[in-house]
């Protein structure tokens, strides 16, 4: 994890006209429309707006998970659309984070093993991996609970794994779709201080997702989309 990165405040992630749609049989449903949007590098914010108004779609599009079907996505200088599937996944694995709501940790694995799952395809040694995913569980307060498997931690505890896990390839940007939407309140600042942390610290990039008044509240900009558009 490399420190103190400041912002310059140039955009790490630009979308200029973008559309999604998706076909449901012969019914043409228009997720995105027209999405124009820039988020400045060592940003925290946040996006929120009711279900079905294309939040989690944006997100996708912004981690390289999907591609748009008109307008243009650059994230960390890259065009998301002009990638193939392949370029996609290796630009993922070493620009974005992922936090979601299910934690979707390996229950057969140790802390420190799934912490370490996205290094493997690094290739990097054994002990260079370790090394990393106990300085990831160290940031996040987990060193020791390293050696407990995920029925042995508490769902905040689940979660923490789940930030170290997006954070041990030290990736630019660190997107979370409602990271704490099963956790009760406590648990809930635990996470949002982690991830204020995150940001204000080590100059990651967080853009996230939340039905959360009170999450929203930690981020820097709050942006507010509906029916597929920012309102």
């Amino acid at each position: 994890m490399s420190e103190d990165k400041k912002s310059n405040g140039a955009p790490i992630i630009e979308l200029k006209n973008v559309g999604k749609t998706y076909f449901r049989g012969k019914e043409q449903l228009d997720v995105l429309k027209n999405l124009v949007l820039d988020i400045p590098e060592g940003s925290f914010e946040a996006l929120m707006g009711p279900s079905g108004s294309g939040k989690s779609t944006m997100l996708n599009l912004i981690a390289g998970l999907d591609v748009p079907t008109s307008g243009t996505v650059r994230v960390a200088g890259s065009d998301i659309g002009q990638m193939s599937d392949g370029e996609r996944a290796n630009w993922r694995a070493t620009n974005i984070g992922f936090v979601f709501q299910t934690y979707n940790l390996m229950p057969v694995l140790s802390a420190l093993e799934n912490v370490e799952l996205p290094l493997l395809l690094a290739k990097l040694p054994a002990a260079e991996r370790r090394k990393r995913a106990q300085l990831a569980l160290k940031v996040v307060g987990l060193e020791d609970r390293m050696n407990h498997f995920p029925r042995q931690l508490s769902g905040g505890q689940e979660q923490r794994v789940t930030i170290a896990r997006a954070i041990v390839t030290d990736p630019k940007i660190i997107v979370a779709d409602e990271p704490t939407g099963d956790l009760d309140r406590e648990s809930a600042n635990e996470i949002l201080n982690l991830l204020d942390r995150l940001n204000k610290e080590f100059g990651k990039t967080i853009v996230m997702v939340t039905h959360d008044p009170a999450a929203a509240d930690r981020a820097k900009i709050v942006r507010r989309l509906d029916k597929g558009a920012m309102a």
